[in-house]
């Protein structure tokens, strides 16, 4: 089969998936449509948000659908009419089989992680959050089940004691970039090579909710430090100040760890003019970035200098 020969749909939403998109268009591959997310209102004044996919792939001029039901009979003529017969999805969302069975070479999807390992809504932050030391991505060929469908390639990435999951994002979306041209390029020459996943995976990628991302202050100083760093920019960990009166919720950004022996109560507050720490087991974690409702983030010494602590201040 010859390049031109491939009609691309391609299926996604976030940033994330642009550089995958734009990394098909830059080597030359007929993108016939693009599927993304409705428009949906944002902000504080509800302004109508296109998706990145869509604002690229119109700045690129290329045909965009936005169902918001797959299975809708007048979205599946649009599809079809578009002639495709190789589907790619990143980050998009679950599809009907009558949308991943359409075109006569397939449909397959990035995930980031490696397969079987972190299937689900946020394999990178939990990654992350399990201190994992490497994760990766995978393209797979879609079936009835979430991440469930045959590998075709997959490639390994380290991840850094002091990673963040922003940072570890970024990777993997170029790392995913050449991955998903790499499958592109062989399913063109006819050399896929597929293996079929243990449909039991170990370490499940859960989405994220607000339990999940409350910080534990009993946990080990290690759990913290990587959970925060795994919720870091997006969602973010966050904490409850207990100040007098007032109960505050604070997201949290950037923290270091400090082993030293103590006889504090967990998540009393140990302040100085420059430092704000966390009492926990076997040591503290300082508050290096955070941010508090309706404020900017901000370090340590900028909210010390505005703001007055009660002498019980601790996180619950």
């Amino acid at each position: 089969m010859k390049k031109e020969d491939i009609r691309i749909v391609f299926m996604g939403t976030p940033e994330f998936a642009v550089t995958i998109l734009n990394k098909l268009i830059e080597s030359n591959y007929s993108i016939v449509g693009v599927i993304t997310a409705p428009d949906r209102p944002a902000g504080r004044g509800q302004k109508i948000n296109e998706s990145a996919v869509k604002v690229f792939s119109k700045s690129k001029g290329l045909p965009v659908l936005q169902p918001t039901n797959l299975k809708d009979e007048t979205f599946l003529k649009a599809l079809e009419s578009l002639n495709a017969n190789l589907q790619i999805v990143v980050a998009f969302r679950m599809l009907p089989k009558v949308v991943w069975q359409m075109p006569s070479l397939g449909t397959f999807n990035l995930h980031a992680s490696l397969l079987p390992d972190y299937r689900g809504a946020a394999p990178i932050n939990w990654a992350i959050i399990n201190g994992e030391k490497e994760t990766g991505a995978t393209t797979f060929f879609i079936d009835e089940k979430i991440d469930t469908g045959a590998v075709i390639l997959q490639s390994k990435i380290g991840i850094s004691a002091t990673e963040n999951a922003g940072e570890l994002h970024d990777k993997l979306m170029h790392l995913g970039a050449d991955l998903v041209l790499q499958t592109v390029q062989s399913i063109e020459v006819g050399d896929v090579k597929t293996f079929t996943q243990p449909l039991k995976e170990t370490k499940t990628a859960y989405k994220l909710n607000k339990d999940n991302c409350k910080v534990d202050w009993n946990a080990s100083m290690h759990a913290i430090y990587d959970q925060v760093r795994g919720l870091n920019p997006y969602p973010a960990a966050w904490g409850l100040l207990s100040n007098g009166e007032e109960l505050l919720n604070i997201k949290l950004y950037e923290i270091r760890k400090h082993s030293e022996s103590h006889k504090f109560e967990i998540g009393k507050l140990i302040l100085s003019k420059k430092a704000i720490k966390v009492a926990i087991k076997g040591g503290f974690i300082e508050l290096i970035n955070f941010k508090f409702p309706g404020k900017r983030q901000m370090d340590a010494v900028s909210f010390l200098n505005g703001f007055t602590f009660h002498e019980n201040a601790r996180m619950l």
